[in-house]
């Protein structure tokens, strides 16, 4: 497995560069979290990631993606350069999101683009191809929406040296039908999209659950519960090869951040 500075447990969320982002970065660096993985969709800009950065003060930041639709490789590339001059070390480029007749050469030509280091870029990855491309041009993987079963795949397609690092969705609830009701609403999306179809299926989840959407199904895509039942699900992809995974949380209310659930799952997580 790969040695890296994220830990076994870090954070996935969107951020921007106002006063409560920033804040709620701040809090968790200051509950001891490793790593935030800034979800792509919110992320207002670049300069956000050097905004958050310059407020805290040693937590590493991933963009966790950047599509390469939307964001030059010259920029990127700036932006890493920059804030590798004035916080050596906390930047790790994450990318993704290629569209158009040929997705994947879009991607292959931005990473020949893009100057950033092959150790501190990694990839969007859920199809094999990808995970190929992710072990032979970066880093590693971070895929979403997936599985233990998945993970133990993508390990074996990455080879025992790249980083794999997992985003799980996280609903901080005991009980059950309230629990899977808020991951429902969050995961009914991704079936719209042709890759996490494609990924679902694979994963075996036919058309009908993803449709319906299962109990069995949110149940394997969606950690609840107490923070020890939360950590046994996670701790799941990390028994199965992955060397991390960003805890997602959804709440059911958009808006605010998580910050007390980060707290209420610090203690399990983090200790």
């Amino acid at each position: 497995m790969t040695n890296h500075q994220f830990g076994p447990f870090g954070i996935t969320t969107g951020l921007d560069s106002t006063p409560e982002s920033l804040a709620a970065a701040q809090a968790a660096e200051e509950l001891g979290y490793p790593a935030i993985w800034l979800s792509g969709g919110p992320l207002p800009g670049l300069q956000t990631i050097i905004d958050l950065i310059n407020s805290t003060k040693s937590i590493h930041f991933v963009s966790g993606i950047l599509s390469v639709d939307q964001y030059s490789a010259a920029d990127v590339s700036t932006t890493y350069a920059a804030l590798e001059s004035t916080a050596p070390g906390r930047f790790t480029v994450g990318l993704g999101g290629a569209r158009g007749p040929k997705p994947f050469a879009t991607l292959t030509t931005y990473l020949d683009e893009v100057d950033v280091p092959l150790e501190r870029r990694v990839l969007a990855a859920l199809g094999p191809r990808m995970l190929e491309l992710a072990r032979e041009r970066t880093a590693g993987a971070y895929p979403f929406l997936t599985t233990a079963t998945y993970t133990a795949e993508a390990r074996k397609v990455l080879g025992p040296d790249k980083l794999l690092a997992v985003s799980h969705l996280v609903v901080v609830e005991t009980d059950a039908d309230r629990a899977r009701a808020i991951a429902r609403d969050t995961i009914g999306f991704f079936p719209q999209l042709p890759s996490y179809a494609a990924s679902l299926e694979r994963q075996g989840f036919s058309p009908k659950d993803q449709a319906e959407l299962p109990d069995h199904m949110v149940d394997a895509l969606a950690a609840w519960g107490t923070p020890a039942d939360i950590k046994a699900k996670l701790s799941e992809h990390l028994d199965a090869g992955a060397d991390h995974v960003a805890v997602n949380v959804i709440t059911g209310v958009t808006g605010p951040q998580p910050i007390e659930q980060w707290r209420t799952l610090a203690g399990t997580l983090l200790s």
